[in-house]
């Protein structure tokens, strides 16, 4: 037991350390630049990357300014997407799954807005829908991707990329959902070194 729960731990961390700095520090520029000029933040994602995009959509509008809710202060305005179970099904049913983020960007995008793509694989068809949606209207792109990047990789601003073997979503996963964990760190203190 306590060799699967090393092997385990030391994978996390090994891959963690492969994860490019630069380009993390890009992502945290990109979105804030958004706060600055009151733009929204989109964040989409599939499976357990759904779930990590819907914490981190919560973090990002409550748990960064948790300890200033009473005052009066710019905000995040992150959005999940799509924002109802009747728009997935409608536009799923409609138009293809496909289109379940597309779909929305193509209504909601202003040019002041980011979009974060969280993918595994980077190769989902309706992630990278959405985000050539963004490329075409010149939103900058996160794109949190595992395994070789994929599609995703290589059409982000900012390419956090958790580099390993196909399949391993257990390491990508855990490492998604830690990076966004630091992002939110990172901008709670920000916002409590402002006010």
């Amino acid at each position: 037991m306590d060799n699967h729960i090393s092997s385990f731990f030391d994978e996390i961390s090994r891959h963690f350390k492969l994860i490019s700095k630069e380009e993390l520090a890009k992502a945290l520029k990109i979105l804030e630049a958004a706060y600055e000029r009151d733009g929204r933040i989109y964040v989409i994602g599939n499976g357990g990357s759904l779930a990590i995009a819907r914490h981190f959509v919560g973090d990002l509008n409550k748990t960064v300014f948790g300890a200033h809710i009473d005052k009066d202060i710019k905000r995040f305005q992150a959005i999940a997407l799509p924002t109802t179970d009747a728009e997935l099904t409608a536009w799923a049913n409609d138009l293809g799954y496909d289109m379940v983020f597309a779909g929305p960007l193509k209504n909601y995008l202003q040019e002041s807005d980011v979009l974060v793509a969280i993918s595994s694989s980077g190769n989902s068809i309706n992630i990278i829908k959405a985000v050539e949606v963004a490329k075409e209207r010149g939103i900058p792109i996160i794109g949190l991707s595992g395994f070789d990047g994929g599609k995703l990789n290589e059409l982000a601003d900012a390419k956090v990329l958790v580099s390993t073997e196909k399949g391993k979503y257990e390491i990508v996963e855990s490492i998604h959902a830690s990076v966004c964990h630091f992002i939110i760190k990172y901008f709670k203190e920000a916002i409590s070194y402002r006010v």
